[in-house]
C-alpha cells in the first residue's frame, strides 16, 4: 500500500473527548508494564489525555526506558505483543496497534518508546491541562486544519509544530525538571 492509499484508509478525523480513552490507556499501561518491565515511566500523551479538547480517537502512549538500555532490544517484544513498528532511529521507536486492512479498529494506539527524559509531550500535555485558554486555541487550530489535511497526516502534524513547540518551551520553563 502506498502512502496515499494509507492516508485514504486512515484519515484524520476529530471527535469530542471520550471518557473511555482514559480507561483504554490504563488497560494498555498494565499490559505494557508486562511487555516492557524495564520502563521507568509510562504516560498517556496527546490530545486524548486532555479532557477539554477534541482529538483523533488514537491513544498516544510514551514509554521511557533507562539510558543504559538498548532500544532495539525492545522491538521484538513489542511487535510480538501486537504492535507494528512504524518508525525507528537510534533514540526512538514508534509503534501502532489498531490499524487493520479495513481501517481503524475500535481501539487504536500509538506507542512511542524513548530514553528517559525525551518527553516534551508530557510538558505540552500538562500545560494544556493547566491553561484551558491555550487548550481551546489548540483545539480551534486542529479543527481548522482537519479538513485541509484529512488525508495528509504529515502535513497536519507539521502545521501544528510551531504551536506545539512554543507552548512546550513555555512549559519547560514553567515546570523546570518536573519530568527528568
Amino acid at each position: 500500500m502506498n502512502l496515499k492509499e494509507l492516508w485514504e484508509l486512515f484519515p484524520i478525523f476529530l471527535i469530542e473527548h471520550q471518557a473511555c480513552w482514559k480507561e483504554w490507556y490504563a488497560e494498555e499501561e498494565v499490559f505494557l508494564k508486562k511487555v516492557i518491565p524495564q520502563a521507568k515511566r509510562i504516560s498517556h500523551i496527546g490530545s486524548t489525555a486532555i479532557s477539554s479538547i477534541c482529538a483523533k480517537p488514537i491513544v498516544d502512549i510514551l514509554v521511557e526506558v533507562p539510558i543504559e538500555c538498548h532500544l532495539p532490544d525492545y522491538k521484538d517484544f513489542i511487535v510480538n505483543s501486537g504492535y507494528i513498528c512504524m518508525a525507528q532511529n537510534a533514540n526512538c521507536f514508534s509503534f501502532n496497534k489498531g490499524y487493520t486492512e479495513n481501517g481503524f479498529a475500535e481501539r487504536v494506539f500509538h506507542l512511542h518508546v524513548r530514553y528517559i527524559g525525551d518527553n516534551n509531550e508530557l510538558y505540552f500535555r500538562d500545560y494544556l491541562i493547566e491553561h484551558p485558554d491555550v487548550a481551546d486555541n489548540y483545539e480551534k487550530m486542529k479543527l481548522k486544519l482537519w479538513k485541509e489535511y484529512e488525508h495528509n497526516r504529515d502535513g497536519y502534524t507539521n502545521a501544528k509544530t510551531g504551536f506545539v513547540q512554543k507552548y512546550t518551551e513555555e512549559a519547560r520553563v514553567l515546570y523546570g525538571d518536573r519530568y527528568k
